[in-house]
């Protein structure tokens, strides 16, 4: 049989994983080992980013106590007021830590690529790469996620127009370096300008959020909910109400007082006149009972952490009960399986309890950095044994996997949040991170390195197909943003609406995707 490397003109790839071995498998079955392996790193970071949502939404719930003594009667009145900002929240906290793939990846590669003149391209090709994936794919799922019919639009105008500012800024800038004002070079003082600007981020979207004069756009806000994300219901709580079908909600109405629509036991307006709670059984009542015992029980961290543990091993799930079609079933728990080593392993995430949520927060982080070592490993093994170039694997397969935990949690918010604030923010201010904090900080690093060891600049290798590749995103993402302009006028949202709509803008946005992804390819590999 010809070997894979022959047919493709390049030599064997010697290279290897974990056993020395696998350089005498197939050269095929090789690549095909690896992009399972690929895959199932993907699954892995999917699975900590729930983890790690969850520790940041405690974060941002953090409260701090403050008393106002009135001077004339001097009364004590305490209140509690929210520590964190909304929109720093978004810019730093969430896209930060879904950016973190990307990031580590790169600085991964930074570090490898020390005392080498040229720079890597596996992090600059995957921070582009994940910009594409989040703006299309991911505005292209948000887009369908809310139900039918149902709206969910910007509330702060200012600021998602700011953060776009400060996002296609990220990209000219870019451009400037590579192209205009030292081709093909990267100084030390251009890495550390790169930098800076996502300081200039924060403080130019926290001086709009606070209407800062001068400085900041005249645009009314819209209010947006106290929570920055709903709270979930704990598993015990979700099977307890599961055996509570019986205790409806009825919506009693002059037209129709027979009319009963099922809903959970929680109402949105308790206190609407026209909600009227069905009576509970002694039965449902003690269950109710047996959950509020089991909450103030769980309150010990060593119990929730223990808890951890069983729930990572559990494979049955209130969503899989649900479920009637047994071949869905079984789908649903071969998924279950496959997630089982992973949240087995991040189970030993401390309870995002702990120190309000902050170590739960760092700990998922270190994981995310460990599975992007070993992503950039295999990455680094698919090139050598395929032959493909590593620029084309980092903004294809690289960069889609890498933007996983965008993708979570971008859906999460739009589908728990009351607006569309945060995930739209995601989109915008990751892809700012990417380039400000994914790029800058490895070019800081080899930059500072050369300067000290060589005094010479860093040299980009591949800067023609970046730069082609910047012009194609700059481009199609007006394309995007028009759209939801368009979306905001005619429908006053930017998520959900009619349904065929919103199918056909997902479609269109996936068609730039495909747009942007075929031209860089063809670019890099010397076919344009």
């Amino acid at each position: 049989m010809i070997p894979f490397s022959s047919i493709l003109g390049y030599e064997k790839c010697d290279r290897y994983l974990i056993f020395s071995r696998e350089s005498a498998l197939g050269d095929g079955f090789r690549a095909f080992l690896y992009f399972l392996g690929l895959a199932y790193c993907f699954i892995g970071l999917s699975a900590i980013t729930a983890r790690f949502f969850q520790s940041m939404e405690n974060v941002v719930k953090h409260t701090r106590k403050v008393v106002e003594v009135d001077p004339v009667t001097k009364t004590e009145t305490i209140r509690h007021e929210k520590v964190w900002n909304y929109t720093v929240a978004d810019i730093s906290l969430l896209a930060f830590g879904t950016s973190f793939p990307q990031i580590s990846l790169a600085i991964i590669d930074a570090i490898q690529n020390m005392g080498n003149l040229y720079a890597g391209g596996l992090g600059p090709g995957t921070l582009v790469g994940s910009a594409a994936f989040d703006l299309f794919p991911i505005h292209a799922i948000c887009v369908v996620v809310p139900k039918a019919g149902e709206l969910k639009k910007i509330a702060d105008l200012g600021v998602w127009l700011v953060e776009l500012f400060w996002s296609f800024w990220a990209y000219i800038w870019l451009y400037i370096i590579l192209e205009v004002w030292t081709p093909n070079v990267v100084t030390l003082w251009e890495a550390l300008l790169t930098v800076l600007q996502y300081g200039l981020l924060l403080i130019h979207a926290y001086a709009q959020d606070k209407r800062w004069p001068y400085i900041s756009l005249p645009i009314a806000r819209d209010e947006r909910p106290e929570d920055w994300v709903p709270e979930e219901t704990p598993y015990f709580q979700q099977e307890v109400y599961q055996k509570m079908n019986s205790s409806e909600i009825k919506h009693v109405s002059e037209e129709n007082r027979d009319t009963v629509d099922i809903f959970s036991i929680h109402s949105e307006n308790p206190t609407d006149p026209l909600c009227v709670t069905v009576p509970q059984t002694d039965d449902e009542a003690e269950i109710l009972d047996k959950a509020k015992e089991t909450t103030l029980e769980d309150t010990h961290l060593l119990t929730i952490w223990r808890q951890q543990f069983v729930d990572a091993l559990r494979l049955k799930n209130p969503e899989g009960k649900k479920l009637k079609n047994m071949y869905l079933r079984l789908a649903r728990i071969f998924w279950q399986l496959l997630l089982l080593p992973w949240r087995f392993l991040f189970a030993f995430v401390p309870p995002c309890q702990i120190a309000h949520g902050w170590i739960s927060f760092i700990c998922s982080l270190l994981f995310i950095s460990g599975i992007a070592y070993i992503v950039t490993k295999i990455t680094e093994l698919i090139s050598c044994v395929t032959g493909i170039n590593g620029y084309v694997i980092a903004f294809t397969a690289l960069a889609s996997g890498t933007s996983w935990p965008d993708l979570v949690a971008s859906k999460i918010a739009a589908e728990r949040q009351k607006t569309a604030d945060s995930a739209i923010a995601n989109i915008t201010c990751s892809n700012s991170v990417n380039i400000y904090v994914g790029i800058g900080v490895p070019w800081l690093i080899d930059t500072l390195y050369n300067f000290i060891a060589y005094r010479e600049p860093l040299r980009i290798q591949s800067a023609g197909g970046l730069s082609f590749s910047l012009i194609v995103f700059f481009c199609t993402s007006v394309g995007c943003i028009s759209v939801l302009v368009f979306r905001r006028i005619i429908f006053g949202a930017e998520l959900g609406g009619p349904r065929l709509w919103a199918w056909i803008t997902c479609a269109f946005f996936m068609l730039l995707w495909i747009i942007f992804v075929v031209l860089s390819s063809l670019k890099v590999s010397g076919f344009i």
